[in-house]
């Protein structure tokens, strides 16, 4: 490996213990270690590579991570990158859902994150309320993130996510796509390998099936049906982690109960304070999903394993797919408009999660005070997410 392959991956493993604050943070960061430090790419590129991750569903870091390591050294540097970058974090969360559900420590986490609790909330309505100003910015924009916000709280049910992303995305490219840009799709889409567009399908597609055929009492069941569930959710999830909360509760907290909803916040607030890619928490999830099937410690570390993977594929088989003609992408103005209605219905998606979220609390003035702070305090100030979920769980401790 060259002295400029090695130099890449020692400042992908100082992005990966420095990078806290979200993918808003991480660009920041992306830009010291890989353009100002050391120029492995230009800064047009950086941010070329990070708009593409924005019209890409799936983790905007990671995918931007990636990218910039397939420029640098191609497919294999590529991976080795998604690999020290993604383990970390999401290792540390494994073994968090496994002592949290079989150490005994369940009393012990539920008191000391018992005041992370609302401050998570604060950090769920900052994320909508500051994704909210960018995006509603005119009537349908308005109507499709309350046509989201509405169908999420009455129907509950995971297909809400994709069938509400994608008509948001339709509706917003018809709206303003001019029609002058048919020949340019025509032309794009003539370029794209059906057999790579055949292998992002084909995976959700076999999981898929083997879910609905092997039988549910087999040990082999929960985990295929896990990473089919997480990896569909990877497919749909646009606007970066933020977008996992409203996902995850409603399909593995109300839908098939495999998480409480004290865990699952408990588990939320905690990632708050790693650094690294906030999809590491599905990690969490997948390891207390398969401890509610009945499975092991072995078993919670498979399921780790299968949801980061799950969650992380599609949009990494994405962008290593899309690198390659992301010159000729860029030009489809459809793409473009279309994420305008995406964005607009994970607004909705956000806010409803907040709002099941916070139903629990009922008249709580403790809890809806701090909540209350916490988003004043993200809002109104610079100060990271990090210490406040620090100063929460110190209160906890000490209260």
């Amino acid at each position: 490996m060259g002295n400029k392959r090695l130099l890449f991956l020692r400042n992908v493993l100082l992005f990966t213990f420095t990078s806290f604050g979200g993918a808003q943070a991480h660009i920041a960061l992306l830009l010291r270690y890989f353009v100002t430090n050391v120029k492995f790419i230009n800064e047009e590129e950086l941010l070329e590579l990070n708009a593409l991750s924005q019209v890409l569903p799936g983790p905007a870091s990671t995918q931007t991570l990636v990218g910039i390591a397939y420029k640098v050294g191609g497919l294999g540097l590529a991976i080795l990158t998604f690999l020290i970058w993604i383990f970390p974090s999401a290792a540390i969360m494994t073994f968090v859902g496994i002592s949290y559900s079989m150490l005994d420590q369940k009393r012990k986490f539920i008191d000391i994150l018992e005041y992370v609790h609302p401050i998570a909330l604060g950090i769920v309505a900052y994320g909508a309320y500051q994704l909210g100003k960018k995006v509603l910015t005119d009537q349908v924009t308005f109507f499709l993130a309350f046509g989201a916000l509405v169908s999420t709280l009455i129907l509950r049910e995971a297909y809400v996510f994709p069938l509400a992303i994608l008509i948001g995305g339709m509706i917003s490219s018809a709206i303003a796509t001019p029609q002058e840009e048919t020949q340019v799709r025509v032309k794009l889409f003539s370029n794209i390998n059906p057999k790579k567009l055949g292998y992002f399908v084909g995976v959700l597609l076999i999981m898929a099936m083997l879910g609905g055929i092997i039988n549910r009492t087999s040990p082999f069941s929960l985990p295929i049906r896990l990473f089919e569930n997480f990896y569909r959710n990877g497919i749909f999830i646009f606007g970066g982690g933020q977008v996992l909360v409203p996902m995850l509760y409603t399909e593995f907290v109300q839908m098939k109960h495999y998480v409480s909803q004290t865990d699952f916040l408990s588990g939320f607030a905690f990632q708050q304070v790693l650094p690294g890619p906030t999809f590491s928490f599905t990690s969490y999830v997948g390891a207390l999903s398969m401890k509610h099937g009945g499975y092991g410690f072995n078993g919670q570390l498979v399921g780790g394993l299968l949801a980061v993977l799950g969650i992380n594929l599609p949009g990494l088989i994405l962008v290593l797919f899309i690198v390659p003609f992301w010159d000729d992408l860029k030009k489809i103005a459809s793409i473009k408009y279309s994420l305008s209605g995406v964005n607009a219905v994970t607004v909705g998606f956000i806010a409803a999660a907040f709002i099941m979220l916070a139903i629990p609390m009922r008249a709580n003035i403790l809890f809806i005070a701090i909540m209350l702070c916490s988003f004043m305090l993200l809002n109104f100030t610079k100060i990271n997410p990090t210490v406040l979920v620090l100063v929460g769980i110190i209160m906890g401790y000490l209260i």
